[in-house]
């Protein structure tokens, strides 16, 4: 039951409006002030000048281990009779314009094992410092690291083309030139190669094996070399298709293939390896990068893909934000080295941190749904993934359903169906910073996500702004523009959630079948620049807990700003006076007592008075039972206003809407 203290919110008001009125001194702070906005960018614009390092702990140091340990692998070098490795020769000189640093190019065939090895992982100028041990332990927070061995080059029985011509990807064989075998297998060849020179003792003393292939890899060419570069699959030029004598010897071998996403690509593109991951094993290319080695090690963890076609047909909207490792993005740069875009793979989400052991589970708190109708609004902290958030702190919430009760969809119609069948909400904070760096915004992530991590979608991102982004994807050779569609994971950019209105986000989300509200309620950043949120949830079923629920709101004074100009702040003096109950938590599966004190208020305010304006910054105010706090209200008037007004702020209990209160603010200009 609730109670509240309007009899002491009408007195505070009657006393106000007796008074006075209350003329502000100047001021040069803005109350008009966006609290959180959000200012997505497109990580395709973004330089090394975005990278933000954490405080803390200098995770590329090699000589720190992982606690748990670090991990053993085998990087595996091999390139072909017909295709060299790229940085052996000199600068832009193959059909893509690699090498493109003349520092990494014309190095011996023997010596580019090393160079790799160390590229990846040994801090250096090329790779500015950035390794794959630095990903993972940052990603892990010191548990795992990685350390690397290499071997080889060795040098492959077939043509690049016959591993790169796949049946499951580039057709049945259709664009194998005449008298060679495509769709063969790259892992019984290399590691044949490498077992034999080491013996199968040394082989099988690591645990891992990174596979890397001379040239380029098809995830990064088959559109930038495909679509991108050619108006249609007719204008794709000899350069692009089978090297002269392989058609086959009839010229009937067209200059293009079919590839993963599309029905064309060039013939070259479309022949080149895809970067994949099965059996202890994975394969990558000279152009893939940090990014791609971090997201194929996570399958050989034991967790996979968790994207859609983009261009299928029926069109599925994108289920991950770009945030999580395991999204499609962009996993390789064109360029080889891989140091730009492909050369830093963004964190794993919470879900996935907790299976793989990133994370420790005090670093998670876990609710359920069925919990919350019963112990009432749960209000935390949660610190922004990149950084530790301490042994007492959290890195994100989850949400357990005991059934996933969305109406039923169909992903073969509605573009943003989510199929259904989720067992969890997660809620966890991004922020460009360390491995998240180039994001493309901060803010609070909220996903459904289910337990298995390899049927597709195991997480579903939960967007903000469902619209489409409007985004130009590339321009055409003819000049048309071609926009992402809807299926495209950059339609995430602005997925996240934010604090504050007028945020150009959303501060709250309401799943009616589900009978859960999430809320951002307020934005944290400290002196060493860690972000933080304060967000809470509770069911729409139950009374709101246990605890008793009430409010005292007292009279509003303005202060600081010039009304007739940037304007002035109203505030108001915000108590909870209901009374904690101090327990319910025994249906969570964590104990939830210490995030039960606080109750959450709406805001809301109007204005009397002609010319003038209100805005609340925060719709959201947490306060812990027996405590208070300021909330505040921008006032405004125009030039030609009327020479005062009267702001009413109302604020209403989340857990119980009966309780509420109202109080005045008198300006003048």
């Amino acid at each position: 039951m609730g109670f509240n203290r309007l009899s002491t919110a009408f007195a505070a008001v009657t006393t106000l409006l007796a008074a006075d009125l209350i003329r502000a001194a100047p001021c040069s702070s803005d109350p008009f002030k966006v609290l959180d906005a959000q200012n997505w960018v497109n990580p395709d614009d973004m330089t090394w000048a975005d990278f933000k390092t954490p405080p803390g702990v200098d995770w590329a140091d090699p000589s720190r281990k992982g606690s748990e340990r670090n991990f053993n692998i085998a990087l595996v070098t091999i390139d072909y009779r017909d295709k060299a490795f790229v940085v052996t020769g000199a600068p832009n000189s193959t059909i893509y314009g690699n090498p493109l640093l003349a520092s990494a190019s014309g190095i011996q065939r023997s010596d580019v094992p090393a160079f790799y090895r160390d590229l990846l992982n040994k801090p250096g100028d090329i790779n500015r410092g950035h390794t794959l041990h630095e990903y993972w332990m940052q990603d892990s927070l010191g548990r795992y690291g990685v350390d690397l061995t290499a071997f080889g080059a060795y040098a492959m029985p077939a043509s690049s083309f016959e591993y790169g011509i796949e049946d499951r990807m580039n057709g049945n064989g259709e664009y194998c030139p005449s008298g060679y075998k495509c769709d063969r297998d790259i892992r019984a060849d290399a590691l044949g190669l490498w077992r034999a020179e080491v013996g199968n003792a040394t082989a099988d003393s690591f645990e891992l094996v990174f596979i890397l292939s001379a040239g380029q890899d098809e995830s990064s060419t088959w559109q930038e070399f495909g679509e991108m570069r050619f108006q249609s699959r007719d204008d794709v030029p000899d350069a692009f298709g089978p090297p002269p004598g392989l058609n086959g010897g009839n010229g009937t071998l067209p200059n293009w293939a079919k590839t993963r996403y599309v029905d064309w690509s060039s013939w070259a593109a479309a022949s080149n390896i895809w970067p994949n991951a099965g059996d202890g094993s994975s394969t990558q290319a000279e152009s893939s990068g940090m990014g791609t080695y971090a997201h194929e090690l996570s399958h050989l963890l034991g967790i996979g893909d968790n994207y859609n076609n983009p261009y299928g047909n029926p069109r599925a909207a994108p289920m991950l934000a770009p945030s999580p490792c395991l999204t499609v993005a962009r996993l390789t740069a064109l360029v080889i080295p891989p140091v730009e875009g492909g050369s830093m793979g963004s964190l794993h989400s919470l879900r996935d941190k907790a299976q793989l052991g990133l994370v420790s589970n005090t670093s998670i708190l876990h609710l359920s749904r069925e919990g919350l109708a019963t112990s009432g609004m749960v209000v935390a902290t949660v610190t922004a993934r990149a950084v530790d958030p301490g042994p007492s702190g959290l890195m994100g919430l989850r949400v357990d359903m005991d059934a996933d009760r969305s109406p039923a969809c169909s992903i073969e119609t509605d573009v943003l169906c989510d199929g259904g069948g989720y067992n969890h909400y997660h809620v966890e904070v991004v922020d460009r910073m360390g491995a998240d760096s180039f994001q493309p915004d901060h803010g609070v992530l909220l996903s459904k996500t289910t337990n298995d991590g390899w049927t597709q979608p195991f997480m579903w991102t939960i967007d903000a702004n469902p619209q489409d982004i409007g985004l130009v994807d590339f321009v055409r050779p003819n000049g048309t523009k071609a926009y992402i569609t809807m299926g495209d994971y950059r339609q995430l950019l602005d997925a996240l959630f934010h604090a504050g209105t007028r945020s150009g986000s959303q501060f709250e989300h309401i799943d009616e079948a589900n009978r859960l509200h999430f809320y951002v309620v307020d934005i944290h950043r400290d002196d060493a620049g860690v972000l933080s949120y304060t967000v809470a949830v509770r069911s729409l079923d139950g009374s709101g807990g246990s605890s008793k629920h009430g409010i005292e709101l007292a009279a509003g004074s303005a202060k600081g700003g010039n009304p007739a100009g940037s304007g002035v702040t109203c505030a108001f003096e915000l108590s909870n006076t209901g009374t904690f109950a101090g327990e319910g938590d025994a249906s969570h599966p964590d104990s939830a007592a210490a995030y039960l004190d606080s109750d959450v208020f709406r805001l809301s305010a109007a204005v009397e008075g002609e010319g003038w304006r209100v805005e609340v910054p925060n719709a959201l105010a947490a306060v812990k039972f027996g405590e208070k706090m300021t909330a505040k209200v921008a006032v405004g008037g125009s030039a030609n206003a009327a020479a005062s007004a009267v702001v009413t702020l109302t604020a209403t209990s989340e857990s119980d809407a009966t309780v509420l209160a109202t109080a005045k603010c008198s300006v003048s200009k």
